[in-house]
């Protein structure tokens, strides 16, 4: 098995909401700026809206917000999982969550 514990992380993840107005897409994205940005072990944050006017075969649209966080490794990944500003996020916004999948992979 290969040693990973060194490795930068990346943490998307796309929310399909059960209100998906354009209100609530912002207001997912502006909860998600205040409770997920700026964590230890942070290199890189973003969060937005899914781009409609992208309609090649392989673009997918099924979902409304993402959120891009890449860690400087899982360690780190893992403090910000059970963290107190993370669990406040969640428990704030799942309400309006319909479906949220979660994409962790290990960068080059």
């Amino acid at each position: 098995m290969t040693d990973n514990s060194d490795r930068q992380l990346a943490h998307i993840v796309c929310f399909d909401l059960i209100d998906d107005s354009a209100e609530a897409r912002q207001a997912l994205c502006e909860a998600a700026t205040k409770y997920l940005s700026g964590h230890d072990g942070t290199v890189y944050f973003s969060v937005g809206i899914v781009g409609d006017e992208f309609t090649r075969p392989v673009n997918d649209h099924d979902y409304s917000v993402s959120l891009h966080v890449v860690f400087e490794n899982k360690a780190a990944h893992d403090v910000y999982q059970t963290h107190e500003r993370h669990l406040a996020y969640i428990e704030e916004n799942k309400a309006n969550w319909k479906r949220v999948r979660v994409f962790d992979s290990y960068l080059a």
